[in-house]
């Protein structure tokens, strides 16, 4: 009994600390030592420069290898053709000489209060720079990178589709020296946040011409402004860099372990790259049968310096009076599932980062489709959350019921278990083994009540990323005071429901065998708990009240029921 409850406490006290330390396990920024007004004076797009990608090592007579060219996050120049904004029904987009600066979320305001302005995902801002950046290398012919002057042929500045209208395209078109075109089109269409961006390259010229595109992601990693009493939300979630290749699967990485852990060069096909942030990412895709090459880079030295996530390929040959093109899909947007999932892109769902271990990340994947499925039932998050507990106690009903049929037993027979402790003192040995025979005799299970536990762990684990990942619920309102079920508790009342539920099922559950240390630690199990989830989101904490009071509930009907039966023989066993 004494090793049953030690492994029961010990248990705890890893989830409890395993809890704390995920929940802070990002909420220190990858910055440098300093203040922050210090740190944004370091490397800032446009700076510092850095390289253009070269074409991969191994070249086909198609693919030749490319030069190295400076200035790889820079920003426009002076003199720049004007910006060019393209507004559809979730998004307003801001693009300078071929490259998205600028993305607002229209349908996703910064906070709850009215008037409240949309979100920002990419951002101009040198102290919060993110971009989105297309280019051509080339190690025989003039390429445009990313700085190059793409002036706008519209003739336009704004472009907005109406009601009327299910897409509308931009055009950008690029003049060499040599006769050759680029024309880059950037299609919005409505209602999604996939931006198709094609590239068409015509040679006028009277050799050929042969280059590799490339697309990159560049942003300078945030700096979180909470603390253990207010948490930025920013640091609930993976701030860094994803990828996938059909040939090496799914990749993620920190921007603080861009370059400590090591270089990243995948070649492969059906690829993407992403850069994530709290309930929001951007991601390019290009065709699934382009072959391409994936790399992270830091434009500078510093934290503060502008992190890419790069793609390379493929590369194409034009022959004089020849066109070629090529497209990718980028998207800007939130992490809604459903619109993930209809891109049809392999692994592109992971973006939605539940865990980086792949078999949470499954489980966090089917608990929110439950938790979707409940939400279409009763048209609220906090219900769903409700019902979800009920499914998985009805599916568990079987090991709980013999758990709390094993403690209303062990209970009923605390006074016989107090009588071998004071008959055998400080004999362990026969204690134990008298105890055994007491268990094997009235068929108690005294380790009946870990199994459910445990298997509950993971789901609890699983449900805590899926509140805070799943942008579904961001801002969602449960009831009275619960307006956000992905923030904090605002008057702390579930999280002292929660100490309350856990102190009395404290209450009914028997403590015989235990010494003086390990009862007074469970009797601060509650406060530690409570402690803990004082800064959890409310939809988590909801979510352990609902699973706690149930399991209470249950615990005590079958106490009632075993207390009415008299124990058999009316005397402690013998060793």
């Amino acid at each position: 009994m004494n090793q049953t409850r030690t492994f029961l406490i010990l248990a705890w006290l890893m989830v409890a600390t395993l809890l704390w330390m995920e929940w802070n396990r990002e909420k220190v920024a990858p910055v440098a030592a300093g203040t922050p007004s210090s740190q944004t004076t370091g490397a800032v797009p446009g700076a510092a420069p850095a390289s253009i990608p070269q074409a991969p090592s191994v070249a086909t007579p198609s693919a030749p290898v490319a030069p190295a060219v400076a200035g790889a996050a820079a920003r426009p120049v002076a003199g720049a053709a004007a910006p060019v904004t393209i507004t559809s029904d979730v998004l307003r987009l801001t693009l300078e000489r071929g490259n998205v600066v600028s993305a607002e979320l229209l349908q996703y305001p910064q906070t709850r209060e009215a008037g409240s302005p949309p979100v920002t995902l990419l951002d101009p801002d040198p102290s919060r720079f993110y971009a989105a950046q297309v280019g051509w290398v080339s190690s025989t012919s003039t390429a445009p990178t990313h700085e190059a002057e793409f002036v706008p042929e519209g003739g336009r500045n704004d472009y907005v589709l109406d009601a009327e209208g299910e897409s509308v395209s931009v055009p950008f078109v690029w003049t060499g020296p040599d006769g050759v075109t680029v024309r880059r089109t950037y299609t919005v269409r409505r209602g999604t946040y996939a931006v198709e961006v094609r590239d068409e390259v015509v040679n006028h010229g009277a050799q050929p011409w042969q280059g590799f595109i490339y697309r990159q992601l560049a942003k300078v990693p945030p700096i979180t402004a909470g603390n253990w009493m207010n948490p930025d939300p920013e640091s609930f979630s993976l701030n860094g860099g994803v990828w996938h290749t059909a040939q090496d699967g799914f990749g993620r990485r920190k921007f603080a372990d861009f370059i400590d852990d090591g270089a990243v060069n995948q070649r492969g096909t059906g690829s993407w790259i992403a850069l994530l942030q709290h309930h929001f990412f951007s991601a390019w895709i290009p065709d699934g049968q382009d072959e391409t090459t994936v790399s992270l880079h830091v434009d500078g030295a510093g934290a503060r310096s502008p992190h890419l996530i790069r793609e390379l390929g493929p590369g194409v040959t034009v022959a004089p009076g020849q066109v070629a093109t090529t497209s990718a899909r980028l998207w800007v947007g939130p992490k809604l599932v459903g619109l993930i999932r209809a891109e049809e892109v392999r692994g592109l769902d992971r973006a939605v980062d539940y865990s980086r271990f792949s078999v949470m990340a499954v489980l966090g994947e089917w608990l929110f489709r439950l938790l979707d499925l409940l939400h279409g039932l009763f048209n609220n998050w906090g219900w769903a959350i409700v019902g979800l507990v009920v499914l998985v106690k009805l599916a568990l009903f079987p090991l709980s019921q013999a758990q709390y049929k094993s403690m209303a037993k062990m209970r009923k027979f605390q006074p016989r278990m107090q009588q071998l402790k004071e008959r055998y003192g400080d004999d362990r040995q026969k204690l134990q083994m008298a105890m055994m025979e007491l268990y094997k005799k009235e068929k108690i299970n005294p380790i009946g009540g870990c199994l459910p536990i445990l298997l509950q762990m993971p789901i609890f684990f699983a449900l805590y990323w899926v509140l805070l990942e799943s942008v579904e619920l961001r801002h969602a309102p449960w009831m009275l005071w619960i307006q956000d079920l992905t923030a904090r508790d605002p008057y702390f009342i579930l999280p002292v429901l929660n100490m309350a539920v856990m102190w009395a099922t404290q209450r009914l559950s028997p403590m015989t065998g235990m010494d003086p240390m390990q009862q007074r630690i469970m009797t601060f199990m509650p406060l530690v708990f409570g402690v803990i989830m004082i800064f959890f989101p409310a939809g988590l904490v909801l979510y352990w009240v609902t699973n706690g009071a149930l399991g209470l509930l249950q615990q005590w009907l079958l106490i009632r029921k075993y207390a009415d039966d008299k124990p058999s023989g009316g005397k402690p066993a013998k060793a």
